[in-house]
Order: structure tokens, then sequence, then C-alpha cells
């Protein structure tokens, strides 16, 4: 999984986003004099009190009092950076330089590291496994592969940022599929005859090709690397979907998330089991904020009533200690990462077995 600031970069780059920042099922709303839902519908279910935390780090670094709070992104459980950019609400200036920090140990400790560009009008900050990329806007992009040591700039879009977003990805400027060679995305030679295609994911031999059509959700697969394509039926979903995503879960299992028009709704969700199975979910929320694969047939979600999980055809609320203000997203190491006001969360672990991290990061 990427990390990034506000999870946004797919907007700023094009890219498809697998968060973001970051759904099943449509939601029903009864009237008043409405009998009882059935059992899969949207009803309500009691959230019971979030756990405490099995540890709270809380980092202090050399950035004044006022500099406002900073952006945490981070990579794995252990690797993560933080940017202070701008001070009292505004943007960086030479009496407000913007802070760049690491950490190597999960957020016990934090390094100072040299920021390349420290005034610029919009500072932002993007991390994946080994790699660091700066936003300095208008001075361009820098990018780091040892750790902030060094950093490389690049007028647009970084290759290793792109490089980071895996071997088959969406080239955004034509509709097609491409494949990364390690310079630029080549397009396959045989393109997922697949209407509305927006989305591209693949987990070992496996590439997913999917979109939204005038006659809805549509996929297809390749198990050769792309030089051929085979069409995958997506069962059809309660409701409408808006736009279909593919994303990979840290077990490597493939899913497909149909978000709504209102993303706050509870999406449509599949699973690849040698074909779409559609993935039910009894007793969902009717407004979510983000919901993430987590492995083991599972995706956790968070929204007004808290997070749960959908599980075995059911969705379940669960006593994670994190609560609507959370965006859930799941790290390359399988970590699931929650972004919530003045801090980060980290659940170590797999499946339901986590262990969960407070993450602080405070100025002088």
């Amino acid at each position: 999984m990427i990390c990034r600031v506000g999870r946004a970069l797919a907007a700023l780059l094009a890219v498809p986003a697998l968060t973001a920042c970051s759904a099943i099922g449509d939601v029903r709303r009864d009237p008043p004099s409405a009998p009882a839902p059935p059992p899969d519908s949207a009803a309500p279910v009691p959230t019971p009190p979030p756990a405490g935390f099995d540890e709270v780090r809380a980092g202090r670094v050399a950035a004044a009092e006022r500099y406002d709070d900073p952006v945490v992104e981070f990579s794995d459980a252990a690797h993560g950076w933080a940017l202070f950019a701008g001070c009292d609400g505004g943007p960086p200036a030479r009496n407000c330089p913007t802070l760049l920090f690491a950490t190597l140990d999960g957020g016990r400790s934090w390094l100072t590291v040299p920021h390349p560009r420290p005034v610029a009008d919009n500072q932002q900050l993007y991390t994946a496994p080994g790699l660091v990329t700066l936003l300095a806007e208008p001075h361009g992009w820098y990018t780091s592969t040892d750790g902030g040591a060094s950093f490389v700039r690049s007028d647009g879009e970084p290759p290793a940022w792109r490089a980071a977003q895996g071997r088959f990805q969406l080239i955004e400027a034509t509709g097609r599929v491409g494949e990364w060679d390690g310079a630029a995305l080549r397009p396959l030679a045989a393109q997922p005859a697949v209407p509305g295609l927006n989305t591209v994911a693949s987990s070992a031999d496996l590439v997913v090709a999917a979109g939204v059509g005038d006659e809805g959700p549509n996929a297809a697969v390749s198990t050769d690397r792309g030089r051929s394509w085979q069409r995958s039926p997506v069962p059809a979903p309660d409701g409408t979907v808006a736009v279909l995503r593919a994303t990979v879960a840290p077990d490597g299992q493939v899913w497909l998330v149909g978000e709504r028009s209102d993303r706050m709704d509870f999406p449509a969700l599949w699973r690849w089991q040698g074909r779409w199975e559609s993935v039910p979910a009894q007793s969902y929320p009717s407004r979510i904020r983000s919901v993430a694969p987590i492995g083991s047939g599972r995706v956790a979600v968070t929204g007004p009533y808290g997070a749960g999980v959908v599980a075995d055809g059911r969705y379940t609320p669960v006593a994670w200690p994190v609560g609507p203000e959370h965006y859930l997203t799941t790290l390359a190491d399988g970590t699931v990462f929650a972004r919530g006001p003045g801090e980060v969360v980290l659940g170590t672990g797999a499946g339901m077995d986590r262990r969960w991290v407070r993450v602080a990061v405070e100025g002088d």
C-alpha cells in the first residue's frame, strides 16, 4: 500500500487511488411506518466501546510551537515520515521553513532530515517502501531512496514513485493498460475489453482490469502478465455503482470495491475466487468513512458508528481504538494504518489479531 498526504496523490498525479483515501452493498432506509427491516439492511448495529492502545509513542521533534500540526505517513510498521509545513495556518516561509523528520522504529524516535526545498507555496509528502517523495510547488518534485540522505529533483512525476505503483498500471492519458519497464509505462500489445476501464491491480500472476460501463460493473483478468485477457463477469450489485476500483489485500487476495455516487454510502464488494463473487454484509451501517481489505477474507470499515469488519457475509462492530474520524488503509507489510485528528494509529498483525499503537509527533 502506498502512503501519502491526505491519501490524495491520485488527484494530483492522476494515478488510480488505492485509498486514499479509501464499502459494501446498497443502503436501504425504511420509512417510519415500515415493518422491521430484513437482516441485510442498513440497520445501525450497537458498537462496543473502543479498546485501549497497547502502546502509545509520543515522539518529540525540534519544531517550534508556532508550527501547524504535521502530516505523518508510514510505508510500513517501522518506517515513517513527519512533515511540518506552515505556521499559524500560513504557508511555509523563510521564517517558518518546512521541517522533515523520519523514524526507523515505528515512531519511538525521530531523526531530522534536511528538506531539499523548505520554502515553497505548497508542500506535500508521499511515501512507499524504501522511498519518500516531496512536492514543493512550484519548484518540482524531490525523491529519496536512501532515507533522505540525498534527493533527486524532477519537474514531473518522479519515475521512482511511478515504479512504486506496481508493474501494471492504467495510462491515464490513453485509458490503456501499461507495464512499467523501469523507465516508462508501455502500453500492452493486448488490451482488455472493459467498458469504462478505470482501475488496474495485480497480485502474483493475476492482473485485473475493471470499470463501470453503461451496463454496470465489468472486469477482465489476465493470468499471463497481460499477454491475453478474459472477460470475468461481475455479479450485479444492489443499487448503482458509480466508480469501481480494484485493490489487493495484504494476503494477495484481489477485491473490487464498487463506490456509490455518494462515496460515504456503503459500497458493493466482490472478491476474486477464480471468478468474481459478491460479498454480502448483513447489518451494514448506512454511512462509512473508509473501507480496506485486511486479509483473511475480511474488510475493515470506519464510519459514524465506529469500526467494524465484514466477514462471512456479515458486518460486525469491533472494539478497535479507532473511531468515526479515522481513515483506514493497509500498508505494504499488512499493517492497518489509521489517520485521525492529531494522531496516526498502527495495527500490526494479521486479520483480526492486531496490536494497536498510537503515534503522535509533537514539536518542542
